[in-house]
């Protein structure tokens, strides 16, 4: 809700800048400020406000353009009111909101964390660059190796990952109902409609789509989703070898105080946060692979289900 609610402002931010949409004028930096203060002061209190009205809309986008309708029908800003959600399908709002969340999650959760791994393990792969071990292939003993290698080997395979997460581009559509900017053009011919949206995609920090039905691809979505396939994979396979470490007692878990390793044999230490992982990881790749499967097959495909 507070990112649909941020695309609706600053939409009509950038609207009101258009020259040829003559009915309304360039906002003010007090109003501008005035309007963005509703998302970026976004409370629980406005998610219920906007579920109520839901319950009578039974429409989550249009609950929004409510919502910030009647944020400004009785102040000076009333004038602007015909122009919030102008010429607009949900899927402008949405396609844009959740990559804006998704990108925001990435970036200031996601990232942190696994660069803080990444860190972690390149600390240990330096540490234990001199401590011999020996080497399996096809599960038979082999020649001898490094702990500290056998972990730089994980570091660069996430490392990897990692530079193209952090380069990869979201993309955004802003084409109205069939992306044609058919309502669009027809209100205001004069106004050059994929420059319009190319630009404010870009404002939000996306790549412009512009090519599309109503429905943006999700293209970039899934690829960002098999990024961190990728990297599920890569941690599942640290988890398991981890996990073989222990057993063959190259690694050793410290014993922590009240803690039981089994109800009959307490003196064993089983090494569950790595099953555990290896379990989260899974389950992770699952969605994750659904979405990347479901989201670019759009049901207004035209062909389909039906065209815009």
């Amino acid at each position: 809700m507070k990112y649909r609610l941020m695309v609706e402002v600053e939409y009509l931010i950038a609207l009101a800048k258009e020259k040829n949409v003559k009915e309304i004028k360039t906002l003010s930096p007090t109003n501008k400020k005035k309007l963005r203060g509703y998302y970026q002061n976004f409370s629980l209190d406005d998610a219920k406000a906007i579920k109520k009205i839901e319950n009578t809309t039974k429409h989550d986008v249009k609950a929004v353009e409510y919502f910030l309708q009647k944020k400004i029908e009785e102040t000076p800003l009333k004038n602007y009111l015909p122009f919030i959600h102008f010429a607009l399908t949900s899927e402008d709002i949405n396609n844009l909101s959740f990559s804006l969340m998704w990108k925001s999650g990435l970036h200031n959760i996601y990232l942190r964390s696994l660069l803080e791994i990444s860190k972690n393990l390149t600390v240990m792969a330096r540490k234990y660059k001199g401590t011999a071990m020996l080497a399996l292939t096809h599960g038979q003993t082999a020649t001898p190796t490094t702990v500290g290698k056998e972990i730089a080997v994980v570091v660069s395979r996430l490392n990897r990952q990692i530079k193209q997460l952090k380069n990869h581009n979201l993309q955004g559509k802003f084409g109205g109902a069939t992306g044609t900017w058919g309502a669009h053009v027809v209100a205001y011919p004069n106004v050059n409609w994929l420059n319009f949206s190319s630009k404010f995609i870009k404002s939000l920090g996306l790549e412009p789509n512009l090519i599309t039905v109503q429905i943006e691809p999700h293209d970039s979505l899934a690829e960002s989703f098999q990024n961190l396939i990728r990297i599920n994979t890569i941690l599942t396979d640290f988890c398991r070898d981890t996990w073989m470490y222990i057993s063959r007692g190259i690694l050793a878990q410290k014993n922590k105080p009240g803690e039981v390793g089994s109800s009959t044999m307490p003196h064993k230490i089983n090494p569950i946060y790595f099953e555990n992982a290896e379990g989260n990881l899974g389950i992770a790749n699952a969605y994750l692979s659904h979405l990347s499967q479901k989201l670019p097959i759009p049901a207004d495909l035209c062909g389909s289900r039906s065209c815009g």
